[in-house]
């Protein structure tokens, strides 16, 4: 119990103190680590996973694909741009890895990797490579890789400050605490990218349907997945279901791009 009103207070007074609006959902975040500490510490995370990707000979020489992939987030980063204005000023980036994983993931700052696996497993069309990236690019320019930066550090905090009033390392309650306080706000995160994402992807042309396609593929691909409870990413039938929701909206977008 005192760990858990310390921690809570802790990411109380943090929330308190180091929140800001975000300029393109509006939602307030927590925000411990500044834009610029995030680019840089994502910047040299994406040096070293290319890196380690080269001496493996990880990085695609699929000269189709990798053309393919930057033509489509080439038009996407324009559209990034013009719905967070900052954008256009990050030095954007976008690397194919040849791994099997159904992965993709864009870091603050423009950094961007989809994984081979993901566009081959599941036959991708143009349009769907589009939603994915969509999706990864909103997270950045939404902010939620600083975010949960600032989560960690907050939850770190939280834990030295229980073990000293509960006397104890609390340490190996790190897992509930991950539940209780990340997991929650990592679903709207990925929520937030879904209605960013679908739109981005839109008006930079692509098709929003192809965002149901996709979820219905990667569906397919790895079951229903765990409950939702203990998931960051929301069951692929909410998914599919609320995207679907947003389609109508997004079309007239997509019919102007086109």
């Amino acid at each position: 119990m005192k760990f858990k009103l310390a921690l809570t207070a802790v990411i109380a007074v943090a929330s308190l103190t180091a929140c800001q609006e975000n300029p393109v959902s509006g939602r307030s975040q927590l925000a411990l680590v500044s834009e610029e500490q995030a680019q840089a510490s994502s910047a040299q995370a994406y040096t070293q996973t290319l890196s380690e990707a080269q001496k493996k000979g990880k990085l695609s020489t699929d000269a189709a694909l990798n053309a393919r992939v930057k033509r489509i987030t080439d038009r996407l980063i324009v559209q990034a741009g013009n719905m967070y204005p900052p954008s256009r000023d990050w030095k954007w980036s976008v690397a194919v890895i040849d791994e099997p994983s159904l992965n993709a993931w864009c870091m603050p700052g423009g950094k961007m990797a989809i994984y081979t696996g993901i566009v081959e497993k599941l036959k991708l069309s143009d349009d769907e490579i589009a939603q994915i990236m969509g999706h990864e690019i909103s997270h950045a320019i939404l902010g939620h890789g600083r975010e949960r930066m600032s989560r960690a550090i907050a939850m770190q905090g939280g834990m030295a400050l229980g073990s000293i009033v509960a006397g104890r390392d609390l340490s190996i309650l790190a897992p509930v605490a991950d539940i209780a306080l990340t997991l929650p706000n990592s679903r709207e995160g990925e929520s937030e990218a879904d209605r960013y994402g679908i739109e981005l992807a839109a008006r930079a042309g692509y098709n929003p349907r192809a965002a149901v396609s996709l979820w219905e593929k990667m569906s397919a691909a790895s079951g229903n997945g765990p409950p939702v409870f203990l998931s960051t990413h929301p069951a692929p039938s909410n998914r599919i279901q609320a995207l679907n929701a947003l389609v109508p909206q997004m079309m007239p977008l997509y019919e102007k791009a086109r």
